[in-house]
């Protein structure tokens, strides 16, 4: 499971080419496992894993910024 997350968000961390579309669906992916991810924080973690969720939320808003636009 985690190997198809890394897979998606090296993907993601691509520049994006192409159309509008593609930009937005793109973009969506990146909320959408923004959203994944605030909600498993929501339900409480250990300070190990709170770690890492924090460090791929920064990844990812990272990422946000550079393809939302």
């Amino acid at each position: 499971m985690h190997v198809v997350r890394i897979t998606a968000l090296l993907m993601l961390a691509l520049p994006v080419h192409g159309n509008d579309t593609d930009r937005d669906l793109k973009c969506e992916e990146i909320k959408q496992e923004i959203r994944i991810i605030q909600s498993k924080m929501r339900a409480g973690y250990s300070r190990a894993e709170g770690e890492k969720l924090e460090a791929r939320l920064r990844k990812l808003r990272a990422l946000r910024s550079k393809a939302c636009r």
